[in-house]
Parts: structure tokens; sequence; C-alpha cells
């Protein structure tokens, strides 16, 4: 079975994140899949409409950390490249491109968005979610930066909700992501495809070739989102293979307070 599933009616294609065992989590597979359908659908004049979203009541529970798990901890050689920034690098490249489609993107959300999950949500001109989603980025959590995601969170949010967000691991309700801006409607649990119905319903008023010209027009009228791809990817892989990532991701999978964490009540 595909972990990335494309399903076309008329000028609306839905992608979707196809590994319940993992909340959807992004593995390789599903980054160069979802890569592959944004490089097809910038190209497509008859498509108007994208709806990114994930199976089985879940979005996307952030970056696959299982073809990772032998460099966890481990330095690299002096003078060896690090395989895993092209790896890494990759993902980035599906932010840039995905927020780059001409056609409008919606993103459906019912359950976790973490981490990368949220960095694709950020991506989108409109974001659907049930109330019962969740939204946040653990990463610094786990001894990790969510380097790949930054730029996307802060043009999205602005200054002092992302740091809020990628610094301190917040994680968002759905309400509370309503009231940030990340969210634009909320759907009673249970009812998103209705809530999803009624916004295609809506944005079928809209032009495609208006709406894709709108689009570069708000690109340049906002900039660019920066490109940090490189400088990102190396900033994950070092911190991978550093001391953080190692003791915080033992300390996650034992289920266990991580080294760095202040457990006294004392207080400076």
């Amino acid at each position: 079975m595909s972990n990335f599933l494309v399903v076309r009616h008329g000028d609306v294609e839905r992608w979707t994140l196809n590994d319940p065992a993992t909340r959807n989590a992004l593995n390789d597979s599903m980054v160069v899949a979802l890569f592959e359908a944004c490089l097809r659908a910038k190209h497509d004049e008859t498509l108007r409409v994208v709806v990114l979203t994930g199976a089985a009541g879940a979005f996307c529970a952030g970056g696959s950390l299982g073809g990772f798990a032998s460099a966890i901890g481990q330095p690299l050689q002096p003078g060896e490249t690090d395989p895993l920034l092209a790896v890494n690098r990759s993902f980035g490249d599906v932010l840039h491109t995905l927020s780059e489609l001409p056609q409008l993107l919606v993103c459906a959300v019912d359950g976790p968005a973490m981490g990368g999950g949220l960095g694709l949500v950020c991506c989108a001109d409109h974001v659907i979610a049930t109330e019962r989603s969740l939204f946040g980025t653990p990463e610094v959590t786990l001894g990790l930066p969510p380097a790949q995601i930054a730029p996307f969170v802060w043009m999205r949010l602005g200054d002092a909700a992302a740091r809020q967000c990628l610094l301190q691991g917040r994680r968002w309700l759905a309400a509370e992501a309503k009231s940030l801006g990340l969210v634009n409607d909320l759907a009673a649990d249970g009812a998103l495809e209705a809530a999803l119905h009624d916004t295609l319903q809506h944005l079928n008023h809209a032009a495609p070739g208006a709406v894709a010209s709108t689009k570069r027009l708000l690109q340049r009228l906002r900039g660019r989102v920066p490109d940090l791809r490189d400088e990102a990817a190396l900033a994950f892989t070092a911190a991978l293979r550093g001391p953080e990532a190692q003791a915080g991701l033992v300390a996650f999978a034992r289920k266990q307070p991580a080294p760095w964490l202040n457990t006294g009540t004392d207080s400076a």
C-alpha cells in the first residue's frame, strides 16, 4: 500500500499522507512522493485546488527518525560528508515547493500536526481543523532544532508566536491555533469532510488564473520565504549527531525526563 495517496475529482486533488501506524510520520519515500506531486501540480493548469490531509485520524506526527537511528549521537569522522544533509534538505525542498504552488492549497487537519506536520500546515492558503486537532513543535524538547520548518512557522505566525512555538516546544489545541491565525476554520469532531465540502464550494468562486497571479504577487509583497535549506540541514544533522539529541531521544523512548529538565522547585 502506498504511503502517499493522490485522488482526483475534477479540478481538485486530494493528497493523503497514509501511514497510520506512525500517525503519518514523514519518511523518505513519503517526502519524495510529496515533492514529485508538487512538481507535477506546479505545471498542471487544469488543477485548481490541492487538499492535503492525513489518514486514520491523524494529520502528521512529524519527521520519521527511523532512518536516522544509526546516526543519533554518532559524530562524523574528520573530512566525512554527512549523508543526512541531503535527506534533511529534501524536506526543505518540499516546504518551499508546496508554499509556491499556483493552486489554492487547503490543509484538512484531524488529530496531531506535529513538527514537520506543522510545517506543512504553515504552507497552506486555508486550514481546516477538527476540535481534537493538536499542533506543536516538540523538537527542542528532544534536543533537536525544528530547522527546516522554522521559516514557514515564522512567516505564518509572526515572530512572537513563532518563538513561543519553536523555542519552547509548546503545543496548541485547535481553538488556540485558530486564535493565533494558524487555523482558519474549526470543525466539530467527525465533521471535517462536511467543512471541507463547504470550503471547496466557496473556493470554486475563485478563478484559477487570478489565484495563481495573486499568489505570485503576495509572495513578492511579503518576500519569499527565507531560503535556509542548507543552513537548516547543517543545524539539524549536527544536533542529531550530538549528545543532546542522543540523550533526549533515549529519554523520550523510555518515557523519562530529559537530562536538562530541572525538576527542582527552587528558583533563582
